[in-house]
């Protein structure tokens, strides 16, 4: 039998990739299995051969500001205007928006994070070059499938101006990214190698919603997950939802999203207070659980995060902007995660005296904490927000209700629309990674100018602004002799 060579994700699970050109996309590992080896091994522990993503998601990458996914995640946020700074930060530039050119270390770390997921996807979907038979094979190539569409949906966004300026459009035929295919795709070598230019905006839509949804299909055929680290049904669905939500599938996100929270229970307000920070929590769909082995101390989302604890966040804390602050009802019990104008002054850490800092997110013990990728209440957010798209406001307000009789005592309306839905999503989601993909998905750009603001920097960038989009890294243009340097964007 032909001897195909794979890579063991979980033995050797943290690699570091320097670019995606042609020697990212090539790479050749040294620690391989045979065919029927590795699909032995993955029958006995399929989670050897996961691991490896999840590994990567939360790995410590050489700097503080660099830990994994959540790292983009607070990248990218702080780039809108929910999240307000008042101090230094390791995320000033990002705040400035001033961290998207070509040579910076940020677009390259946010290029390598995705394409290094989408390589150990490729290496799991590569297992059975046939399919799975199995639930167990399923779910394992299905998890991988879910997770090469999850980082295709990022990067597209990331490094494209896909939506047109009427925001009902898209750009489809602008150059978005490089398709990393593999053996399993059926495409020739000749189309392979064409895939590792840039792809339109398209190209890497269609083939991204391909991926989330099967590996949807793949999840649904009896694959029962260990534990939250992992991807079942539920996840795939939750991705797929967000990935509808983007390309205005409006009634396909409204199923999705309500096919994913299912089983799932929205928490009340003592977990609200609880600090965001536990896995085990009935509403959190997908997350990481860290341990004293895995966590990586100062360098890390809850140590920039938690301002009332040892980390980064005592001193340098991240604020709720005030105008949003002053958006939530004073009913609301998520306006008790934040400090008011007037601060804290009986905290212990300056960071956690000052107007405005966040007290949402807390850590377990010294720098202990799970981190948190989706959780259902997203979902009812995406479920009403379809259901408004599509004019059904009444319908809108029956699903948000399950969300805000858990939130506000006194919400209770009969209609809500698209703006309405959007103002729970930044409460509810704030600081969890989702500013930067709404402000560009619906069409909006940021004002930090306004009178009474609480921002360090002030200023106003429209939608489309070329500051929204990121510049391909300067060592792909380099490496890849598949782009051009008259193709970088502007």
């Amino acid at each position: 039998m032909k001897t195909l060579k794979y890579f063991v994700i979980g033995l050797t699970a943290l690699l570091t990739f320097n670019s995606c050109g042609e020697s990212f996309f090539d790479t050749e590992y040294t620690t391989y299995l045979g065919e029927e080896e590795a699909q032995t091994a993955a029958g006995r522990n399929p989670d050897v051969f996961t691991n490896g993503m999840w590994s990567w998601n939360v790995a410590y990458q050489g700097r503080h500001d660099s830990f994994g996914f959540m790292s983009v995640c607070k990248y990218l946020e702080v780039m809108g205007e929910d999240i307000a700074f008042q101090t230094s930060s390791w995320f000033n530039y990002d705040y400035q928006l001033d961290y998207r050119l070509e040579a910076w270390v940020r677009t390259s770390t946010i290029w390598t994070h995705f394409y290094t997921l989408i390589t150990k996807a490729n290496e799991v979907i590569a297992l059975y070059p046939k399919g799975g038979e199995t639930a167990g094979e399923k779910g394992l190539i299905g998890q991988a499938y879910a997770i090469r569409g999850m980082s295709y949906y990022y990067l597209i966004q990331i490094y494209q101006d896909y939506l047109a300026a009427n925001g009902t459009s898209f750009n489809m035929d602008a150059p978005g990214v490089p398709i990393m295919y593999n053996i399993c795709d059926g495409k020739t070598e000749e189309e392979m190698a064409a895939a590792k230019g840039r792809n339109t905006v398209a190209d890497v839509l269609e083939f991204t919603q391909m991926n989330l949804e099967k590996g949807v299909e793949l999840l649904s055929d009896g694959f029962v997950r260990k534990n939250k680290n992992s991807i079942d049904v539920s996840v795939a669905n939750g991705l797929l939802a967000r990935f509808y939500l983007l390309t205005q599938q409006w009634q396909k996100a409204a199923d999705a999203a309500n096919a994913a929270r299912q089983g799932y229970t929205i928490m009340d307000q003592t977990a609200l207070m609880s600090g965001f920070n536990d896995v085990s929590n009935g509403e959190w769909m997908w997350g990481f659980n860290h341990t004293t082995e895995t966590t990586t101390s100062y360098a890390s989302f809850l140590s920039h995060m938690d301002c009332d604890n040892v980390g980064y966040g005592r001193n340098y804390p991240f604020l709720i902007d005030a105008k949003l602050y002053d958006e939530i009802s004073e009913t609301d019990y998520r306006k008790d995660l934040f400090n008011g104008p007037n601060g804290d002054p009986s905290a212990t850490y300056a960071g956690a005296k000052r107007p405005w800092a966040a007290r949402k997110f807390k850590m377990k013990d010294s720098f202990l904490g799970d981190y948190i990728y989706m959780r259902a209440a997203e979902m009812v957010l995406i479920e009403a927000e379809a259901y408004a798209h599509l004019g059904n406001g009444s319908k809108a307000a029956t699903v948000l209700k399950e969300l805000m009789s858990k939130r506000d005592p006194e919400w209770n309306e009969s209609s809500v629309d698209v703006e309405d839905v959007y103002l729970q999503r930044r409460i509810e989601l704030w600081g969890e990674g989702f500013t930067y993909f709404d402000l560009k998905r619906l069409n909006k750009g940021i004002d930090r100018s306004y009178q009474g603001n609480n921002h360090n920097y002030r200023f106003v960038v429209p939608a489309h602004d070329v500051r929204w989009t990121f510049q391909i890294p300067r060592s792909e243009i380099q490496e890849n002799d598949r782009i051009d340097e008259s193709e970088q964007n502007p």
